[in-house]
């Protein structure tokens, strides 16, 4: 009976191996399959992000071009460099051609490192768009300021549409 009981704990040791074996490669497994839909969630929202940047630097022209020309020359110079919007755009394109070669078989720490590249870029381009908002609100308020002003000044001495007085 010895026989069969040794027999019976190494089929059972087997067994568990196996099931445990099995266990480690599906938690591997959901673990890259979670670090890959991260990634792709993060390209999406990088790509939101950059399209609402480029959205919100077109209405802050509109707010820009209320303001005096010497006032808002700057602000206008820096919204008319699309400079950086483009580069996060080519940025973004660099990373899905990558997904796209390399995702399939890249190891679970350089998913992670993609992951958290994306995040960074995401990161960096959100605080700009703090800062454009922060930005458009003063910018704003400057441009309401100048026209309550130009509403309380006679129009004699009001600025026509090419700059001059009357």
């Amino acid at each position: 009976m010895s026989e069969y009981t040794n027999l019976l704990l190494l089929i059972v040791a087997l067994l568990l191996a196996l099931c445990i074996g099995f266990g480690v490669g599906l938690w591997q497994q959901r673990r890259r399959h979670s670090a890959l839909i991260a990634l792709l969630d993060g390209a999406d929202n990088l790509e939101s992000v950059l399209h609402e940047a480029r959205t919100r630097m077109a209405k802050m022209r509109d707010v820009v071009g209320r303001v005096a020309p010497d006032i808002g020359a700057v602000a206008q110079a820096s919204l008319e460099a699309d400079g950086p919007v483009q580069q996060g755009l080519r940025n973004l394109l660099e990373h899905r051609l990558w997904i796209a070669k390399h995702a399939p078989t890249a190891s679970y720490p350089q998913l992670r490192q993609a992951v958290t590249a994306l995040r960074r870029s995401h990161e960096q381009i959100a605080a700009g768009l703090r800062k454009l908002e922060s930005a458009g609100a003063e910018l704003a308020e400057a441009a309401r300021a100048v026209e309550e002003q130009e509403a309380r000044e006679p129009a004699a001495l009001r600025r026509t549409a090419a700059g001059d007085n009357d």
